[in-house]
């Protein structure tokens, strides 16, 4: 028998596949392995697990975004926070920038309006210190019904005097500084009572001659004299003045004293209030003794609205004052009811005709009246007056509305006169003019 020939399987040629699909086989030719063994529950465990992974995953990505969005708007708020500081402080320095532009404008105010300047003569402002020292001119201008009425610059008398000068008729010694009017006057006669009044306010006495006494008097004093003297004066040509014709002005008196030498003045004048002091005064009158309706609580001093000044001999040169609380000052008037008016001729008009020239005259109306008892009699002559000067006497100052009694005191010609209140205090007095009335010992004064 033939050896059996070997079996042999047939070599199957390797070829290599350019496709990218794997091949197949059957699960149940495959050598299954004891170590990996998967079940179908862990399979299925797997499948189930898978969707729970990805829903983390969205949630994290969800809190990634809340973070950022969180982050942004920190930085946002931050951003706005700078920048509201940045304009904060920019408005603190533009305020602080306007405020010192502002307080440098105060300081430049105060720079340009500096502090008043007083009248030693009046107590009024003026416009410089240097008007103190002006020269000052006394005045001895008539009362008489023959003429002298209405007299003219009378209102811008710093001081006047008055007191009579002969049967019963008053005469008035007017104290003028820097006046800026084109006429003064009537101008009269001097006497001696006038002159020691005049002298402490270092003044050239004005005037046309005078009484023996008067006149030597003057020329002993060293005083300047400008007597009756056509360079710086002239007459009215009107029938209606008769002699109290004679008239100087503000220009002629600054000419006479440039000529004369007389350029300054050292016065001696009143202590003054302030004008706050003085309208504060007026203000603390409450009480009209006519007001029966007047709130009796409020009243601190009586108010005084009508002054009576009677010299004792001629009725007709007795005087009425009537208060008025708006201008704080005294409307004069005579006991006959004739106002007491004076032209106020406006500079620029060379020696005017004041009757026709000048206007209408207005009422004298003074901040302050003094009623100052003297001693009075007849000189020598047995026509012309003596008035007591020096010493003292009692007195009564009428300001703001109210009655001061007091006294006066006067040490010597050239030394100002001195009004003291009952407790012996100096009295200050309200700004503006002050008319001062020598009232002798059989005359009398009611309010």
């Amino acid at each position: 028998m033939a050896a059996d020939t070997p079996k042999t399987t047939p070599k199957t040629k390797k070829t290599t596949s350019k496709s990218t699909t794997s091949k197949v086989e059957d699960p149940s030719t495959l050598p299954v392995s004891e170590d990996i063994v998967v079940t179908e529950e862990e399979i299925t465990e797997e499948i189930i697990e898978m969707p729970e992974e990805s829903s983390n995953h969205t949630e994290m990505k969800t809190k990634q975004a809340k973070k950022s969005r969180n982050t942004f708007q920190k930085i946002l708020l931050g951003i706005i926070i700078v920048v509201a500081l940045c304009l904060g402080i920019a408005a603190g320095v533009l305020v602080f920038l306007a405020y010192r532009n502002v307080e440098n404008d105060h300081k430049a105010e105060k720079v340009d309006f500096p502090d008043p300047i007083y009248s030693v003569l009046t107590g009024e402002e003026i416009d410089n210190a240097d008007l103190n020292s002006k020269p000052t001119f006394c005045v001895q201008i008539p009362n008489g019904g023959d003429g002298a009425r209405p007299q003219a610059g009378l209102g811008q008398a710093a001081v006047v005097f008055e007191a009579i000068a002969e049967s019963g008729i008053t005469r008035f010694a007017a104290v003028f500084q820097n006046p800026t009017v084109s006429a003064i006057g009537p101008i009269r006669s001097l006497r001696p009572y006038y002159l020691s009044w005049d002298l402490p306010f270092d003044c050239t006495v004005v005037h046309a001659g005078g009484s023996k006494e008067a006149l030597s008097s003057l020329a002993a004093s060293g005083q300047h004299d400008l007597d009756e003297n056509l360079t710086y004066m002239w007459r009215e040509n009107n029938t209606t003045r008769g002699w109290n014709n004679l008239f100087t002005s503000s220009a002629d008196l600054e000419q006479y004293s440039i000529n004369s030498g007389k350029q300054t003045s050292q016065i001696k004048s009143f202590p003054r209030l302030t004008t706050d002091e003085a309208t504060d005064a007026a203000s603390k009158v409450h009480c009209d003794t006519d007001d029966t309706e007047g709130d009796e609580a409020n009243c601190t001093t009586e108010l005084v609205g009508k002054i009576e000044i009677d010299f004792g001999m001629t009725a007709a040169y007795n005087t009425v004052y009537n208060y008025d609380s708006e201008s704080n000052t005294y409307y004069r008037s005579y006991a006959t009811g004739e106002n007491h008016v004076t032209y106020d001729c406006p500079t620029g008009i060379d020696e005017p005709n004041t009757i026709t020239a000048c206007g209408q005259p207005v009422q004298v109306a003074p901040s302050v009246v003094i009623a100052m008892h003297v001693y009075e009699q007849r000189m020598a002559d047995g026509y012309h007056e003596d008035i007591t000067t020096r010493g003292t006497g009692d007195a009564t100052i009428f300001q703001n509305g109210t009655a001061i009694q007091g006294s006066w005191f006067k040490a010597s010609d050239r030394e100002q006169i001195i009004f003291r209140d009952q407790d012996g205090n100096e009295i200050k007095l309200t700004p503006g003019q002050v008319w001062i009335a020598a009232v002798p010992q059989y005359g009398d004064v009611r309010y």
